[in-house]
């Protein structure tokens, strides 16, 4: 009998020593907190209201990942203007619109000749085009030129980013390269950015919302998780997004920049060594497909703007140029998933299905912020007005 209960109490120790090295290993101790008090979690809508589901795909979208040739590069690019519009044949949400792709662009990857097949897809009404940046031991200046300069391509030679309607400032979203988001790569030399003041200089030159997170196992995943939320930049220090405010019902705009987030936490189906849930970030690829459970579990982590817990928001992420995953991304795998939430969050009356893009996403929180009642899909250019993509307004989708 000892000898029982010895053994069981080595394997006891021995699996708990594997959970430990896999909480230090992934940096789930950063968010592991955040994740069991649940406290993104403020509200459920009342029974018998509808419910509104707004879906968000943006795209890491780097068609020099891994500096291949120039030729590759192309074909990365001609296969999604060639096969997204089939993906999408036929898909409809409840306000009659197609899925659309949010295509994240490197400022460091520009070439026009790649802008101009998504610009394409724009004009179809099955893309917006906004900001990406991968950079190293940046300055301020550095970064703002370098922000000046490509949504001035974006814009002038593409007129793929809007301007504010009073201002007429170029106005546009981010997503950080590397997840590095306002100096956050631990190792604390400046890796993978090197400005403190990041989330200031993006709200000066333009940017409305942040789309990195989550970034989870990356070290760089803050604390703070499936929230929509302002951050406040302490200029002379890293991680200023680490907390903040969230937004709210009756609220205002605070700090110096929103994050809308994506869903992160534990896919219970899915365990390492059959025992360790895996982690659930929000990244679609083929390791990874876009199964029903996975769709369930996204909608279920329930993100919000606080005080309008009927309108869900979930926001996943792709890099979508790597050929490994294009035929989950264009294939079956993510018709069938956008096949499932039609049929299971479009019946009209328990949930109405919007397709949007990250600036529709965006614009529809600051409704909800605003107190704006009734159909979502009303918002999608609520603030931030459409781009043209060269194309007249009453041509425009």
């Amino acid at each position: 009998m000892n000898l029982v209960v010895v053994g069981v109490g080595a394997a006891a120790l021995a699996a708990g020593a594997v959970l430990l090295r896999e909480i230090r290993q992934k940096h789930i101790q950063t968010w592991l907190w955040s994740y069991l008090r649940r406290d993104w979690a403020h509200g459920k809508a009342p029974a018998g209201q509808t419910r509104h589901l707004m879906f968000c795909f943006v795209d890491h979208f780097e068609p020099q990942y891994q500096q291949p040739s120039y030729e590759i590069e192309c074909a990365r690019v001609a296969r999604w203007r060639q096969e997204y519009p089939a993906l999408c044949e036929g898909l409809r949400d409840a306000d009659g619109r197609q899925p659309i792709h949010s295509f994240f662009y490197p400022e460091e990857e520009y070439r026009p000749e790649h802008i101009n097949p998504l610009v394409e897809l724009c004009r179809m009404g099955l893309g917006e085009i906004e900001v990406h940046l991968h950079h190293h031991h940046d300055t301020d200046a550095g970064l703002r030129e370098k922000l000046r300069r490509f949504t001035g391509i974006l814009a002038d030679q593409h007129d793929a980013l809007p301007r504010d309607p009073e201002t007429g400032q170029l106005r546009w979203a981010f997503i950080h390269g590397n997840w590095a988001l306002d100096n956050a790569h631990p190792r604390g030399d400046g890796y993978c950015c090197g400005v403190n003041n990041e989330l200031i200089i993006l709200r000066e030159e333009g940017c409305y919302a942040d789309f990195t997170f989550p970034a989870a196992p990356d070290p760089c995943q803050p604390p703070t998780i499936n929230q929509i939320y302002y951050a406040k930049d302490d200029p002379d220090a890293p991680r200023s997004h680490d907390r903040g405010r969230r937004v709210s019902v009756g609220g205002s705009p605070w700090g110096d920049l929103m994050l809308i987030q994506g869903p992160l936490g534990f896919n219970m189906a899915s365990r390492k060594f059959g025992l360790i849930p895996r982690i659930e970030n929000a990244d679609v690829r083929t390791s990874c497909p876009p199964s029903p459970d996975r769709v369930d579990a996204w909608v279920n982590m329930g993100i919000q703007v606080e005080g309008r817990p009927e309108w869900v928001f979930v926001k996943v992420h792709t890099h979508g140029t790597q050929e490994r995953d294009t035929d989950t991304l264009l294939g079956q795998p993510m018709r069938e998933a956008f096949e499932y939430m039609q049929r299971r969050y479009n019946d009209g009356r328990e949930w109405k299905l919007h397709y949007v893009s990250a600036r529709e996403m965006y614009n529809i929180v600051k409704a909800a912020e605003a107190g704006e009642q009734g159909d979502p899909g009303d918002y999608r250019d609520h603030v931030i007005p459409r781009p043209r993509y060269g194309v007249s307004p009453q041509a425009a989708v």
